[in-house]
C-alpha cells in the first residue's frame, strides 16, 4: 500500500467515523431547560466537539489497522474470493 493512498483510506474513514460518533451524548438545549434566545430548542446544549474528535482518531486509527492488516499483512486476496475476476500483480 503506498502512502497516498493509506492517507486517502484513512481520511475516508476518520470522516466516516465523526459522522458516525456526531450524535453521542448530545443532549438539547430543550433537555437541559436552558434555550439561549434566539436558538432553536433543538440546538445541542454542550456539542463536546474535542471530546468526540479525539475519540473519532482513536476509532479511526483502529479501523484503518484492520484494513492495513487485511490488505497488507493477512493472506486473505481478492484472488481467494470465488467468482471475481484474477487480479494480477504489476511487476
Amino acid at each position: 500500500m503506498s502512502l497516498p493512498m493509506a492517507i486517502g483510506i484513512y481520511w475516508v474513514v476518520w470522516w466516516i467515523t465523526l459522522f458516525a460518533v456526531l450524535p453521542f451524548g448530545v443532549k438539547t438545549q430543550q433537555e437541559e431547560e436552558s434555550i439561549v434566545p434566539g436558538t432553536t430548542e433543538s440546538a445541542p446544549h454542550r456539542s463536546l466537539i474535542w471530546k468526540k474528535l479525539l475519540a473519532t482518531t482513536l476509532v479511526s486509527c483502529a479501523v484503518f489497522a484492520a484494513i492495513y492488516w487485511v490488505m497488507v499483512l493477512s493472506p486473505v486476496t481478492l484472488d481467494n474470493i470465488p467468482l471475481l475476476p484474477k487480479f494480477e500483480q504489476p511487476l
